[in-house]
């Protein structure tokens, strides 16, 4: 059961786009297992939910539309019609327009809307209204199920009290009965409280029904999917009287016994509580501030001789980080809800193309942050088209190069430490080094000839406007959006690593923070400033010895030079000569190197404190130029140290610099 307290109209938007998620994949699942009876019943009862609530909560244009869609999969469930692509197509395209009617229910009255919705309902007739008839056109209205054998049932129900209070109401339901066939309702009045103890809006009523139809049995338990879990259901076939008084004998099938609930529309899953987003983002910068108060708590308990005041200090650390991970637990979301998206974009990329291209997920149960899961969706978009159109080759070009004709991407998602890696790999053709070089060149981005690794000739696709593509098309073409991407990813505190092999394909890995609201920091000291680096992007601290700090040059930033760090030469930058710190440090300086998108720099501190726990604070938008940090948090002391934009200075570092390649 869930429990809500929205608005019934966001509770119902909220809930459809489940469903229609849920329904997509269920027709993509079906596209390749047409005689699936499973999902073909699955996709009917999503349907027939999303038809009966919209119909519950005022969605009166969804729940007209849907019930043509509805009608169109009771032929296919009933066996008169198969599943085809032509129907999962323009299945597809209902539910575009299903989801276009609840986002903006109040233009369903236009008539470029109605227009398209008539136009969908008419091809989704002559589908399946041709098949049944035999003939090439239908009439508008869908085809209804034939007539059957007429049966006389008796069907008694009772709802929960509570009912009324969750949108069902039981009119609707007696209507859709009486759609059925010739129907006798009575009412079930013996449980009617007592007027002082009634309440207004409580359903104390149960009712009678005896209906006289041609359709089937499951005709009728379709009418409660959407009430079953918490009603008292009962569906009883009515004996003739005939066969009571002994004349006939014929092989009846027995009564059926009382029906409690129907297949659950979404499968059997655990109660659960459904929150408003915004409550839990106050619950996670609540359990940030205890976590803070905490810090300040223990740092004070450290500096007393008071034993008990370090055995309660002991104890709130010890609760507060129980709490901090349940609460970042609720957050967390299967990255699999993000990944069934795509499956789609493929579908339909892969047709206007003219390609065969199949998508396999991998680590769809892999947890992430969901602020860090609502970020992704626009960058992976961008890399699957990039990859479907400039990746993957034509049929004829796979089969001429010994390849299978169906091209491969492959979405992938793992834990790595703190961090998840996503992986978007195709078995394409992989990337032009010439083209890439050929246009860095052009623009100016390196000199001619100029000696780079691959990491660093394919970073380059993220420079704004960077294309090779020969044409602009309305897939791409224009650079645009792998500079989305990177922009994407570094607003994530994510780095990004390309790899591709000529005729095998290419593979970009995102590599990702699981949460956004608190990380593992390192702390260190430029002056008098304190800092914090996010501990996933630091590899190593080394001393810088006098003979590599004498190596310095002197420039705009404060003087830069080269770390021979076991045989490779790193480049490292001097951050009191970025953050403009006066005099000179105290003693031997300190290396941090770190890296992002598989480079690596050194920033040079005055000191290393230590690893500490960071709950981050956003900037306030009058900062928004300041360069350098990507927020701030708040330390034991009460004071505030900035965290530093790894991404940012690793771009500095690089300017007139050859940066290498993390190894």
């Amino acid at each position: 059961m869930t429990v809500t307290t929205a608005d019934p109209a966001a509770t119902y938007r909220q809930e459809a786009a489940e469903l229609l998620a849920q329904l997509e994949e269920t027709l993509l699942d079906l596209e390749s297992s047409p005689d699936d009876q499973e999902l073909i019943g699955k996709a009917f009862r999503a349907l027939h939910t999303i038809k009966g609530s919209g119909s519950m909560f005022g969605f009166e244009a969804v729940a007209a539309f849907t019930h043509h869609v509805e009608t169109a999969f009771e032929s296919v469930r009933s066996g008169r019609f198969g599943v085809t692509p032509a129907l999962i197509s323009l299945t597809l395209s209902s539910l575009d327009h299903i989801r276009g009617l609840i986002d903006a229910p109040e233009d369903a009255a236009r008539p470029e809307i109605e227009e398209r919705g008539a136009a969908l309902l008419a091809a989704l007739a002559d589908i399946v209204g041709g098949a049944a008839s035999g003939a090439g056109s239908a009439p508008p209205a869908l085809i209804p199920s034939p007539p059957g054998e007429r049966k006389t049932w008796t069907v008694t129900f009772r709802l929960a009290e509570n009912a009324m209070y969750c949108g069902t109401n039981p009119l609707l339901l007696l209507e859709e009965l009486r759609a059925l066939g010739e129907c006798a309702v009575t009412a079930l009045d013996d449980r009617l409280p007592g007027l002082d103890e009634m309440d207004p809006a409580g359903c104390y009523l149960g009712w009678k029904v005896v209906l006289t139809t041609d359709q089937p049995r499951t005709a009728i338990d379709d009418v409660f999917i959407f009430v079953a879990d918490d009603a008292q259901i009962a569906v009883e076939e009515a004996v003739p009287l005939a066969v009571a008084a002994g004349k006939e004998t014929p092989s009846a099938a027995p009564a059926s016994p009382p029906v409690p609930s129907a297949p659950p529309a979404r499968g059997e899953s655990r109660p659960s509580v459904r929150v408003q987003a915004e409550r839990l983002d106050s619950l996670m910068d609540q359990v940030g501030e205890l976590v803070i108060a905490q810090a300040r708590l223990t740092q004070i308990a450290a500096a007393s001789d008071d034993l008990a005041l370090r055995s309660i200090a002991e104890d709130v650390e010890r609760l507060a980080a129980d709490l901090r991970d349940t609460t970042m637990g609720i957050r967390m979301l299967q990255i699999g809800t993000l990944f069934g998206r795509f499956r789609r974009v493929v579908r339909d990329l892969s047709q206007a193309l003219d390609k065969s291209v199949a998508l396999i997920t991998t680590g769809e149960e892999t947890e992430l942050d969901k602020t860090v899961i609502e970020s992704l969706n626009d960058p992976l978009v961008h890399l699957i088209r990039n990859a479907v159109d400039h990746g993957i080759e034509s049929p004829e070009e796979r089969l001429a190069a010994g390849k299978p004709a169906e091209g491969r991407i492959v979405l992938s998602a793992e834990h790595a430490g703190a961090q998840v890696l996503i992986t978007v790999s195709d078995d394409g053709k992989g990337m032009d080094r010439a083209a890439i070089r050929r246009k860095a060149e052009e623009r100016g981005l390196i000199r001619p000839g100029a000696d780079l690794s691959d990491s660093e000739l394919f970073s380059f696709i993220f420079h704004p406007g960077f294309s090779t593509a020969g044409q602009v098309s309305n897939v791409s073409g224009r650079g645009v959006g792998m500079d989305v991407v990177r922009q994407a990813i570094n607003s994530l505190r994510g780095s990004i690593e390309v790899a591709s092999e000529a005729g095998a394909g290419s593979r970009i890995t995102l590599k990702l923070p699981l949460t956004l609201a608190i990380i593992d920091g390192l702390l260190v000291r430029v002056g008098a400033g304190r800092y914090v680096l996010p501990l996933s992007a630091v590899e190593e601290c080394v001393d810088l010895s006098p003979e590599d700090d004498a190596q310095g040059v002197t420039d705009e930033t404060g003087g830069r030079s080269f770390l021979n760090l076991r045989g490779a030469l790193v480049p490292f930058v001097r951050l009191r000569g970025i953050f403009d710190v006066p005099g000179r440090a105290e003693g031997y300086q300190k290396v941090v190197i770190v890296t992002s998108g598989g480079l690596r720099v050194g920033l040079v501190v005055d000191h290393v404190i230590g690893q500490y726990q960071t709950v981050i604070k956003s900037l306030n938008w009058l900062l928004d130029d300041v360069e350098h940090f990507s927020g701030a948090t708040i330390l034991g002391d009460g004071s505030v140290s900035l965290i530093l934009d790894i991404p940012h200075l690793l771009k500095k570092a690089q300017a007139g610099h050859v940066v290498t390649q993390a190894s």
